[in-house]
């Protein structure tokens, strides 16, 4: 082969060299693109590692340490919160009747019974009904033990009720039988909770008979506008039947149904 040829086969390597370098640079920048792309399609493609990071935990907003008890509509509005659940034979009953009467409720679950049905949960959230924190055990005398007792209880229930309603956040926070002290309070109310009351109790969970449920519901409405209903920790036959009917009672007394406060009116 002579110079000339030598020459020729050379400028042939190199620009093989070349070719072979645009191509895979080529290949990479559209990856690149790619990626770029599918990132920024709703996450419908692979997601570069770049933006694989969990974004920060955001802490709750604290909520006011006084015990709710106003509608947040105001007015002539009442606010209806069922407590103890949620059971598979009485909330499912209660959640149809509120859903015929188009009326949103408070539902304050005790922990383990939502983990126990996480599908009721989720269909309290579904339909639009607001959570509320009922402890662990349901301990009446909370109020005469530790902080640490009461923070477990608390916190501890949360955790389990947001984990049932996937991921759905418990909005209150009520004490059983009440038993609030400044230490629970302040607890709920770091965690995003308000503390919840209410002005109606309709002793429901005493079974004295649904005309009798009704009549505390239309004798005390005057003291504000919480009324107190169960649909867990026994037979709620009576307090099902007692919803059924005061339902279509407050509104023909021209109320509306609203929600309890959570921050300060």
């Amino acid at each position: 082969m002579g110079l000339k040829g030598k020459y020729t086969a050379q400028i042939a390597v190199v620009a093989s060299a070349v070719a072979l370098s645009l191509a895979a640079w080529g290949a990479a920048a559209l990856t690149d693109t790619e990626a770029t792309a599918q990132a920024g399609d709703g996450g419908k493609g692979r997601t570069p590692a770049s933006q694989g990071t969990a974004p920060a935990q955001v802490p709750p907003v604290k909520m006011p340490e006084s015990i709710a008890h106003a509608a947040e509509a105001g007015g002539s509005a009442v606010n209806i919160t069922i407590d103890d659940g949620p059971d598979p034979r009485w909330t499912p009953k209660m959640l149809d009747i509120l859903k015929e009467n188009d009326v949103k409720a408070v539902f304050c679950m005790v922990g383990p019974r939502a983990q126990e049905y996480p599908a009721l949960v989720k269909r309290v959230v579904a339909e639009g009904h607001r959570l509320c924190d009922h402890t662990v055990t349901h301990d009446t005398t909370m109020d005469k033990k530790s902080v640490a007792y009461q923070k477990q209880q608390i916190l501890e229930a949360k955790k389990m009720i947001e984990d049932a309603a996937g991921g759905a956040k418990v909005e209150y926070y009520r004490a059983p039988g009440g038993a609030f002290t400044p230490d629970s309070r302040r607890i709920a109310a770091m965690s995003g909770m308000r503390p919840l009351g209410w002005n109606v109790d309709t002793k429901d969970f005493e079974r004295p008979g649904t005309a009798a449920i009704v009549h505390t519901v239309k004798s005390e409405l005057s003291n504000g506008p919480t009324i107190l209903f169960h649909d867990g920790g026994g037979d709620r036959a009576q307090s099902v039947a007692a919803l059924e009917q005061v339902l279509p009672w407050l509104k023909e007394q021209g109320h509306g149904f609203s929600f309890p406060v959570r921050s300060t009116p």
